[in-house]
Parts: structure tokens; sequence; C-alpha cells
């Protein structure tokens, strides 16, 4: 079979049957030999060999990149990669205009400055640690993600190997036993602070300082140490129980020449490198003079409110999460901000009081989760007619929708920038400029 494109996933397209189906590593132009199964109406395909190879395919360099599907490209070389991802946000921003050219990456390993590992027994009943295989429960033992910083892969490494003489066991999710569930590395990327989140079933860590002691030894380079205790039947990592062991409990690192306070729960974009080009068009395309008063709804640790206080007028930062506010609140008084406020609430029903009360603001930064913005949400941005919005996303489908909200009631779309935050990945993050009209 040929392949004929490649779906947003990064999956080759091939035709059996009258039907389109989706392959897994295939590339647009090759052809290879492809298992067909089916089950009731449910039609699988499997690439078995390529036989004619594309100029863009390349050996991955991970050696779990086929078992792991963290990342979903690593058989395409860079320009393959870049290309791919200038074209789903070209076909997807079709009805508002032309995207610039995405921004890439210099070096696309080594970024993520957070890392979470969990640890298991093989069938020998050793220790492995690694990650899981992707939509599946199924560990995959490794000693090391390209994608990580390899500082964090090293700790947990260490980590792993101490176990036994600590007589600490993997936990089980099935039988709800053991001991270490995960471990958490967060690193600064500028201030090389480490913290180390060891996530456990009890709160009951017999050796506990022995412990602490020893992984210092072997690392000295982190800077923190914490527990977090998770007993839950769940997914999360992170429960709500936390101890500091070692250090003050938080790092701290610096984005765009401001410093800020990490703890092990608050949200900080995983690639720096690329956030600082992100936030500096994003803040570019706010236009600021000095005089605007701007908000940033969705504000997490403040990051981008706190960095565009610089050249605003006066900053409001909006947050459901109370300890992200908190985070928030720190940092503006760390870095010396004094033309920035944070509030705990929902940004859509501050912006609607806002309005309500005539108030006005100049810009609305606006970063969502996945999922977007509600109707809700950009209604009361609507009402509250700022002369600019500027949508940072890290899903330009559902920016795709509620742009098209934004377009109809009153805005035109004035600039599209792509940048690529997770390099391997399918992922591609994009902020959009919109202007009332």
């Amino acid at each position: 079979m040929t392949c004929t494109g490649l779906t947003d996933e990064g999956k080759g397209i091939v035709q059996w049957q009258g039907k389109q189906l989706e392959v897994e590593h295939l590339l647009p132009g090759e052809t290879a030999e492809i298992t067909v199964s089916t089950s009731g109406r449910h039609v699988q395909a499997e690439l078995k060999r390529v036989i004619t190879s594309s100029k863009d395919r390349v050996q991955p360099p991970c050696a779990y990149y086929y078992e792991c599907g963290g990342c979903q490209l690593q058989h395409m070389n860079d320009q393959a990669q870049e290309g791919f991802k200038q074209q789903i946000i070209d076909n997807l921003m079709k009805p508002f205009g032309k995207p610039e050219p995405i921004v890439t990456m210099d070096h696309p390993y080594d970024y993520r400055n957070k890392s979470h590992t969990t640890f298991g027994l093989n069938k020998d009943r050793q220790i492995i640690g690694g990650l899981y295989a992707q939509n599946s429960h199924q560990l995959i033992a490794m000693d090391r993600c390209l994608i990580h910083d390899p500082k964090a892969d090293a700790i947990w490494q260490t980590i792993k190997d101490m176990m036994k003489s600590f007589k600490m066991q993997p936990y089980n999710e099935d039988t709800g036993r053991g001991f270490l569930r995960h471990v958490l590395v967060k690193v600064g990327k500028v201030s090389g602070e480490i913290m180390v989140v060891l996530v456990v079933a009890s709160p009951i860590f017999k050796g506990k300082n022995n412990f602490v002691k020893a992984l210092r030894k072997a690392h000295p380079e982190i800077s923190t140490i914490l527990m977090n205790v998770n007993n839950r039947k769940t997914s999360m990592v992170l429960g709500d129980q936390e101890q500091v062991l070692f250090g003050k409990g938080t790092i701290t690192d610096t984005l765009c020449g401001m410093k800020f306070d990490i703890s092990a729960k608050s949200f900080y974009q995983i690639n720096p490198v690329q956030t600082e080009k992100l936030y500096t068009k994003a803040i570019e395309m706010a236009q600021l003079t000095g005089e605007e008063t701007v908000i940033d709804a969705y504000c997490g640790i403040g990051t981008i409110g706190l960095i565009a206080s610089q050249k605003a007028g006066k900053v409001i930062g909006v947050e459901l999460n109370k300890d992200a506010v908190r985070d928030a609140i720190r940092n503006s008084k760390r870095n010396g901000v004094k033309n920035a406020r944070f509030y705990q609430g929902d940004s859509g029903e501050f912006m609607t009081d806002m309005a309500a009360r005539g108030e006005k603001a100049d810009v609305v930064i606006m970063d969502p989760p996945r999922s977007g913005s509600d109707e809700a949400f950009l209604s009361s941005v609507v009402k509250l007619k700022p002369e600019r919005i500027v949508y940072v996303s890290c899903n330009p489908v559902t920016q795709v929708r509620d742009m098209e909200y934004l377009v109809k009631n009153g805005y035109e779309v004035k600039g599209i920038q792509p940048v690529d935050m997770f390099p391997q990945t399918v992922h591609v993050e994009n902020v959009v400029e919109l202007v009332l009209k």
C-alpha cells in the first residue's frame, strides 16, 4: 500500500477496500507492507515493513520510540516535522489569514524541565522504572527519555537503584500494595536548581532521613526534596498531603528576565527556551505602550502577566486555582512588580462584573487549557470589549472554534504565529492577535 498523506496525529493515510486507514509511523509517498485486522466494524492497520522509504525518514534516536508512544514524530527529520506542524496550522487557520513560519527549536531534545517516572516489578520481580506506553498502563522499563532533562533521568535511576537496599517496594495499582508510586523531578533550566518529589502511598517512610542523605550524596545538585502522599486509587500523580524533607520546598527559575518560584503543584511551561519565544511574540502582539490595562485570564503562577507588566500600565491576573494565585502574588513581590494584581476566581465572571461596573480593559491575554474556552468566558470578553485579544493556545483545534465566536462578535484576526513547544511530538502551540473592528 502507498501512503497518501498524514493525519493531524502524524499517522500515515492509506486506502483499503474503499476505506481510509491510519497507519502509525508511515510517511507520505512510502509504499509498505501493512497488516489489516477487522473486528466488527472496527478496522485496524499496522505497519509491518517499509518497502520504499521517504527522504524524510530517519532512524529514531530513542531506543524506546516504537514501544512508548510519548513521542510520535521521531521517525521524521527536523524539516519534515517543521513542515508537518506548519501544515496543521495553515489548514486550521485558513479562514482567518496566513500564519507566519513556525518558530522551531535549535536543539529539539532534553527540553522538558519536568518529568515523572513510575516504578514497578518485571516478570523476574526486579524493580524497573520508566514511563507508561501511551493510552495504557503497561510500564516500559527505560533508562533515558531523550526529551527529558538528562539530570532528571540520572536522579530517578539512582532512586531506582537505592530502592532495594532501603527495602522500598514500588506501588502496585491493582493490589494497592507497595510504597513508591512516582518520582517527579523539576529542573530550573537557568538557575540549575532541582526539585525531587517522592510520590508515596503512605506517610510512614522508614529510613527517611538516611534515604535523603544517600540521595543527596549521590546528587549534590538537588536543591530540595519533598514527600507527597497519594493514597487514592487514581491516575492523578500528586496527592494533597506534602512534606518537605530537605531544602525550602520550592525552586526558582528565570523566564524573560523575571524570577519565578515553582512548587511541586504549580504549572510552569515545560519548555522554557520556546516559552520565551512564545511569550515575546504574545507581548509583541499586545502592542503595549505603558498605558494599557491588561487582563491575564487563566494566569496560573503569573508568568505571562508579570512579563507583560514591564510594558503595561496595569495588569490584572485572574485564576481559579488558589495555590497558583498565591504563587503569582509571591512571584510579583519577588520581582518587585508594583502594577500587577492577582485575584482568585472565574475569569469570565470577573470580566462580566468589570463590564457591568463600566470598567475597561485594553488587552486580554488568554491561555486556556486544551479544551479551550467556553461560551460564557468568550461572551464576557466580548462584553468587556478590549481593543486587542492575544490568544495563546496549546490546542489549535479548540482555538479555531473560539476564534470563530470572537470574529462573529466584532473581532478580526491580525496575526497568527505557531511555535514548536513540544518537538518530537504532534503538539503545536499557536498565538493569535485579534483586534476589535
